[in-house]
């Protein structure tokens, strides 16, 4: 089963590179939430896309969201990330699919001609109750954070 529009948040545990075990429905009640889900640490398009989010944290806080970022990569992994890109914000390690199979981000992928199965770059939008109110998938980087800023301030 996945999640769809209007459903909670899964009730999971992850691990995130500042608070070791994150309640998603529990921890996160009373703030909106933006989740992403981004294929690879350090790669261009992945980069781009966490920096963006950094430089506009100030006005997601102002909107009462969290950023939560999402990849199949370790905590260590994560933390070299965030360190060399001064990201104001955690980022999920999700090596066993878990959430990103809740969010049904993993699918098949086509590289120089070799199929593999990876995460397709989404975004969830959550409300204060945990209810997903947004999903973006196949993600764009250019004007991405502006639409789901967009999205949050309409909440």
């Amino acid at each position: 089963m996945t999640i769809q529009i209007g459903d909670l948040i899964p009730d999971l545990i992850v691990t995130t590179t500042q608070n070791n075990a994150l309640s998603l429905r529990s921890d996160l009640k009373g703030k909106n939430l933006v989740l992403y889900f981004y294929p690879k640490d350090s790669t261009p398009g992945c980069t781009t896309q966490g920096q963006n989010f950094r430089d506009s944290k100030d006005e997601f806080d102002a909107g009462n969201t969290m950023i939560l970022g999402c990849s199949r990569e370790s905590i260590r992994s994560h933390n070299n990330f965030i360190n060399k890109q001064e990201f104001n914000f955690d980022l999920i390690s999700d090596p066993d699919e878990v959430l990103c199979k809740a969010m049904d981000v993993i699918k098949e992928k086509n590289m120089y001609g070799k199929k593999y199965m990876g995460i397709e770059r989404s975004t969830f939008v959550f409300d204060t109750k945990g209810v997903l109110k947004h999903e973006i998938r196949k993600v764009k980087v250019k004007g991405h954070v502006d639409e789901v800023l967009g999205l949050v301030k309409a909440l």
